[in-house]
Formats: C-alpha cells, structure tokens, sequence
C-alpha cells in the first residue's frame, strides 16, 4: 500500500526518476565519463559546450581553465556527492536514533542529560562550527563526512526520544514488560519499527541538506580538495568566469539543483505515503 501511494504521486515519481538517475551516472561514471576527470589539456581550455561555436562532441559540456572536461568532472563529483551525503547521514542517523531512544525509553536522568546535549548543539551555528572543527582537524574526506554527519543527529535524537515516550505508556508494551521482555527487546521489536517510517523521511531530506552543505563547504576550500572534483568545487572555480565561460558555474549549479529537487520530491512523496494524514493539513 505504501508503494502504490508513492507512486500515485506525479511529483514523487518525478523525485525517485531523478534521484535514480543520479546514482545510475555516479555508480557508473567511470564508464560513462567521456575523459578523465583530472586530465589537463590546456591546448582546449575553455572549450565551450557542444552546441556553441567552437564547441565539440569530445567534451559535450565544455572544458575548464586547464582543459578538463566538464561533464567528467561533474559525474565524478556526484559521486563523492552522494558518498558524502549517504555516509553522514548513516553516521548521523545511528547516533541519533540510539540517543534518542535512550533518552525516550529510560528518561530520568539520561533524557535529561542527552537533552542538554541536544540543546547545546542545536545552540549553535552548524556552519560555524564545522568550519571551526575542520580548519582545526584539517580536510580530508572522512573528517568532512565526520563533521557532517555529527551536526545532524539532533533532528534523529529528537524525533525518536517523542516515539519513544509516546510509546512507552502504551498497553501492548507495558503488557510485554509484564510477561519478562528486557529492554533491549522491548526496544529492538516495538519502539524502533514504530519510529522507522518517521526516520526514512527524516534521512531522505537529510540527505539534501548534507548535499547542499557539503557543496558549500567545498566552495568555501573546506570540503574535497582539489584535484578530486566536487561540484561545490566546481562552483567555486566557475565564479570567476562567468562573464566569459558560464559553463564552468552554471552546469555544476544544475547537477546540484536537480539531485536536491529529486531528493526533496521524493521525500515529500515518502512522508506523504507512510502518513496519510499528511494531505489533509
């Protein structure tokens, strides 16, 4: 039934079509790249894209400032992309989740304690402190996922702690208390497949965030470095010459703004299906 729902929704298929496609060319870039990303040719720097003049079908979108071919590059970094924004978002999920629960299910003190925790977090400005902790630890690819997914689990923590605690109170569980189940069961078979659907939609949008901060991150010199391709990378080199070779930022901007849309309308489209109640407010 969940899977009919999600497909009656025109926008929602849109989002799963986009999101599919995206993963299809990251997983198969290597084969379906024309050239290789990091290949400087600066004979044909600032080839303009196949349909313009000078343009050729060798480099389809494009090169850059040191003859790289565009297209090449933008697969690639939809590739570390989604790596980035898929792991954070595991490291942020599993750390929130257990939090969460822990904080919802036993409460006294240790909802409390991991409470503050959450407060104090959210107290701040993510940006600035994952700046701050990567100029500290310095940039490399796991650190970025690190800092990503460590400013995420929040939104995790608290919404399972509210399903913890709504579910706490509730007959069939206070019955299975009473029949022996420990925690851990009570946890593992009934709080955490009641609070399942409500992550999934968490993660799906959290997804997009992470890419849109990580792409923010690397346009500022603080995400993949150079010469690995990230499209906030991408962006950042292309600001400078928009005047004279607008492929260099326009076509990166693109592959970000469609993978965010995908994600976003499939999101909406899983929150819609696993709560129907969603389409009457």
């Amino acid at each position: 039934m969940t899977l009919l729902r999600l497909l009656r929704s025109k926008l929602a298929v849109a989002g799963l079509a986009l999101l599919v496609v995206a993963l299809v060319l990251a997983v198969a870039a290597p084969l379906v790249a024309p050239a290789d990303p990091n290949a400087q040719e600066l004979a044909q720097k600032l080839r303009p894209p196949i349909w313009a003049t000078g343009g050729t079908a060798m480099n389809p979108l494009g090169t850059d400032q040191l003859g790289r071919d565009v297209l090449s590059r933008i697969l690639f970094g939809l590739r570390v992309s989604l790596v980035v924004a898929l792991l954070a978002v595991l490291v942020s999920g599993v750390v929130g989740v257990t939090l969460g629960v822990l904080a919802g299910f036993y409460s006294g003190r240790t909802d409390a304690a991991i409470m503050r925790l959450v407060d104090v977090q959210l107290s701040m400005p993510v940006t600035l402190v994952a700046i701050a902790i990567i100029a500290a630890v310095g940039t490399s690819l796991v650190n970025l996922i690190l800092v990503l997914g460590l400013s995420q689990w929040p939104l995790y923590a608290r919404l399972v702690r509210g399903e913890a605690l709504a579910l706490r109170g509730r007959e069939f569980l206070i019955a299975a208390r009473a029949v022996g189940a420990s925690s851990r069961r009570l946890i593992l078979r009934h709080v955490l497949p009641n609070a399942f659907s409500s992550v999934v939609v968490v993660a799906t949008l959290g997804v997009a965030s992470v890419v849109v901060f990580e792409a923010g991150l690397s346009f500022l010199g603080l995400g993949v470095q150079p010469p690995q391709p990230s499209l906030g990378g991408m962006l950042s080199e292309g600001r400078e010459y928009l005047a004279t070779a607008w492929w260099l930022g326009v076509f990166p901007g693109l592959a970000i703004m469609l993978l965010v849309l995908g994600i976003n309308l499939l999101g909406d489209g899983l929150r819609d299906a696993l709560d129907p109640r969603q389409r009457q407010r």
